[in-house]
């Protein structure tokens, strides 16, 4: 994997991270997904999400998709 996403998504505290693998058979995408919250002072990740958090990880989830499918049309 790269060192930096290639692509990000955030609605609210939800992130999502698009990583691109190249490969022989051409790039391979993962992505990773956190919470941002603030602990005292501090803001901190999880990758633990609540009921509340869901839907919020669900809309990343389907852009990260959308964005994913995008790049491999393109590329096809």
């Amino acid at each position: 994997m790269s060192q930096r996403p290639v692509h990000e998504i955030r609605i609210g505290r939800v992130r999502g991270a698009v990583w691109v693998n190249e490969t022989q058979n051409g790039p391979r995408y993962n992505v990773t997904f956190n919470r941002s919250y603030k602990d005292g002072e501090q803001w901190k990740t999880s990758q633990s999400f609540s009921r509340e958090d869901l839907p919020l990880l669900w809309k990343v989830a389907d852009q990260a998709h959308s964005w994913i499918y995008e790049r491999r049309s393109e590329s096809a």
